[in-house]
């Protein structure tokens, strides 16, 4: 099954969102900048030391560092206690929509977004969006910035996390090995899934075992940072040999370019059974499982020395 996915843009048509939220799972500028005032949306900005210079009127400073695991395994899952303590801290409620705001100047911003998005529906949050370019697309399109920040009121929470999009590295290990029908899907550009380029912090370059690969990259406008608002994944399904009901694993290197591939196709394509693997390859070659694409002694002490 290991064939290498060119990482051309995939046929596009109208498709419905996985669930029906205020904005849907994408948003434009030009939708949210009218809503603020008339909706009781909470908007979360990930970016982090930049909402400081300037950001939307009202949003909430929401690192995207509170979502992730420490440097040795940053996909790591938090555990729920630390959850909803965060999401207490930052003001949520689950009946409120949510909206969130990355940067939006690489199509690897998107990836933060995408993972906080799916972070929070597996935590119970179900009306949720992303801003679709982030702040950049915001001002492209003339809206200004605020730099007061903007101080939620903390709230009480009791969460529950969700599995039904989530593959652990057990589950992996099985679909690797043919005791689990699974799909493995690489998220990452062909130089990861070659095993020519590796992740700092992963123990060895490759992929999964009978992965296929299906870089990020593929669903955004050309050349733009901005997700295509609506995908028709059949193409790359039947390319791929899915079958009915076979669950899709997507894995990059952290989950971040993997929530990427499961947001585009769970969320926009509305393909059933997409799961995300979180920990990725980081947390499966620390683990000392196999990998497929190693290339060999001589060539991982290069990787790790020009720190591909």
């Amino acid at each position: 099954m290991n064939r290498l996915i060119a990482t051309t843009a995939l046929s596009l048509a109208a498709a419905l969102p996985a669930h029906a939220a205020t904005f849907g799972p994408l948003v434009t500028p030009e939708d949210l900048e009218p809503a603020l005032d008339t909706s009781d949306a909470i908007v979360l900005d990930i970016r982090g030391d930049a909402y400081a210079k300037g950001h939307i009127d009202g949003a909430i400073s929401a690192p995207y560092g509170l979502f992730r695991g420490p440097a040795e395994n940053p996909g790591q899952l938090l555990d729920v206690a630390t959850l909803e303590e965060r999401y207490e801290v930052l003001g949520l409620e689950l009946d409120r929509p949510i909206v969130i705001v990355p940067e939006g100047k690489t199509d690897t911003d998107f990836g933060a977004a995408a993972r906080v998005y799916w972070t929070l529906k597996s935590s119970g949050f179900q009306d949720l969006s992303i801003l679709n370019g982030g702040v950049v697309s915001w001002e492209a399109a003339g809206y200004s910035l605020e730099d007061q920040p903007t101080v939620p009121a903390p709230t009480e929470l009791e969460i529950t996390f969700s599995d039904q999009w989530t593959a652990d590295s057990e589950a992996v290990v099985a679909a690797t090995r043919g005791e689990v029908d699974a799909l493995l899907l690489d998220a990452r550009t062909p130089e990861f899934y070659e095993g020519t380029k590796a992740h700092p912090a992963a123990a060895k370059p490759g992929t999964l075992p009978g992965a296929d690969n299906q870089s990020y990259t593929a669903f955004f406008n050309t050349d733009t940072p901005v997700l295509q608002n609506s995908i028709d994944a059949n193409p790359l399904l039947e390319q791929l040999g899915v079958n009915e009901g076979q669950d899709i694993v997507s894995f990059c290197n952290t989950g971040h370019w993997a929530a990427t591939n499961w947001f585009a196709l769970s969320e926009v394509a509305g393909v059933d059974n997409v799961k995300l693997y979180p920990g990725s390859m980081v947390e499966y070659t620390n683990a000392g499982h196999d990998v497929e694409n190693a290339p060999g002694l001589i060539g991982n002490f290069l990787n790790k020395v020009t720190g591909g």
